[in-house]
């Protein structure tokens, strides 16, 4: 089970401590709520306290990151608090795919919309590219919320960079890496010789024959050779938007190549994680992957990132996660759009600007709690609110939308911060599992 995190009522950090502790503060009434994700108490009298040495660990990863907190005390490691950021590089990616298409269709059609820069920009030697910089910025976020609620003197980090020629070739070897698939090779030759100059579909012979990919761009299939065959016009067109094996062909989508998309995050990303980390002036240790893996095998936990996280280097041998343990999925959902209005399909706007963000003290996104006590929806709602410049807001539940709430029934539990919560059952569920 996760501890509570608790800080005195001067806002300074104390020790995590365990539920049913936390549930005998607040009967007391010597603590109250402060936060609610992470669930964090405040004290109302109490000023500082002894600590103990807390361990933030992180498992980077390219759609997922895992991250805990290890106390060190006199029964050794033990996890405290874990849970997993949920990125959103893919979803900033397509938003400024979509954004670069419009931009361009505007200028191609000259409407006078932001004409194309020159290549004039400096860039520093630290730049990530948007997708990459919002995973690192995630990381940062949640190491320093934990920091201002846990007395953390060091963290951890798994360091790990992948080979990719090595993940296709095993075999690769000396100057093997500066020769490509493609040396000595043109691309449309390759695949000549590679399918034999015949129709991967069908087999046909002696007909023009089309460079085809596997899986299909508009399914996010890539450009790398291992990607591309041959087929001919017909075969070409019935395929359509399908991949190799919808098109009732699995051997051709075994040969495909893996996508690597998801390690060259990583790679980017580890250095620029590791120098940020570094600036906080806390000591930052390093692990290798390989040495997670050991760690958590020789443990016999199940595979999952918060618990991968716990497990990063040295310090990951010997350390205690509980089997009940449910980590908080954190998601990372944006502060909203900067467009100004909605645009149609030919890029041009269809709706006003934007009216006030915040209204009657709420903003959209904002938790709150409404009390309703007449009329038919008497009852107690708690969810995300969206405000409406009439004062009647929609708030989603857990077991759905209630619309028009008027605003003196709701009082704020969280503001907005760019995150979507959950509190995952699957720890239990994954260490029954791993145990069968």
């Amino acid at each position: 089970m996760q501890y509570v995190l608790i800080i005195d009522r001067h806002k300074q950090p104390l020790m995590p401590c365990h539920p049913a502790r936390a549930r005998e503060l607040l009967n007391n009434g010597k603590a109250a709520v402060y936060r609610r994700y992470p669930f964090t108490l405040i004290m109302t009298e109490r000023e500082g306290g002894d600590t103990q040495p807390v361990e933030v660990k992180i498992d980077p990863g390219s759609r997922t990151s895992g991250i805990a907190v290890v106390v060190e005390g006199q029964r050794g490691r033990r996890v405290v608090w874990g849970g997993e950021i949920l990125h959103r590089g893919l979803i900033i990616r397509n938003a400024l795919d979509s954004r670069r298409e419009t931009r361009h269709h505007r200028r191609a059609r000259k409407t006078g919309y932001r004409p194309a820069r020159f290549l004039n920009r400096r860039r520093t030697e630290e730049w990530l590219t948007p997708s990459l910089k919002s995973r690192v910025d995630n990381i940062l976020t949640w190491v320093a919320r934990l920091r201002e609620f846990c007395v953390v003197t060091a963290l951890a980090q798994e360091v790990v960079q992948f080979d990719t020629q090595a993940l296709q070739n095993p075999e690769i070897s000396g100057v093997e890496y500066q020769k490509g698939t493609l040396f000595g090779y043109e691309v449309r030759q390759y695949l000549l010789d590679k399918w034999e100059r015949k129709c991967a579909y069908c087999g046909k012979t002696d007909v023009p024959l089309e460079i085809e990919h596997i899986i299909p761009r508009s399914r996010d299939g890539s450009d790398r050779v291992s990607n591309l065959t041959l087929a001919c016009h017909g075969c070409n067109q019935r395929k359509g938007s399908q991949t190799a094996a919808e098109f009732g062909h699995l051997r051709l989508q075994a040969q495909a190549a893996k996508s690597f998309k998801d390690v060259a995050a990583v790679n980017s990303t580890n250095s620029a994680l590791y120098k940020r980390l570094s600036a906080t002036g806390l000591p930052v240790l390093c692990g290798t992957g390989g040495r997670t893996k050991f760690n958590r095998t020789m443990q016999s936990y199940p595979k999952a990132h918060w618990i991968d996280a716990a497990c990063v280097g040295a310090s990951g041998a010997r350390v205690y996660v509980c089997w009940s343990h449910a980590p908080l999925i954190i998601k990372a959902a944006g502060r909203g759009s900067r467009q100004m209005c909605r645009m149609d399909k030919f890029g041009f706007p269809r709706t006003s600007a934007k009216a006030a963000k915040r209204v009657k003290g709420f903003q959209t996104g904002d938790m709150v709690r409404a009390i309703i006590t007449s009329g038919t929806k008497i009852g107690t709602y708690l969810g995300r609110v969206a405000v409406r410049t009439s004062g009647k807001f929609n708030i989603a539940t857990s077991s759905g939308m209630i619309q028009s709430v008027n605003h003196r029934y709701c009082t704020l539990v969280q503001h907005v911060d760019g995150y979507a919560y959950q509190t995952s059952k699957k720890g239990e569920q994954a260490f029954t599992s791993h145990s069968s």
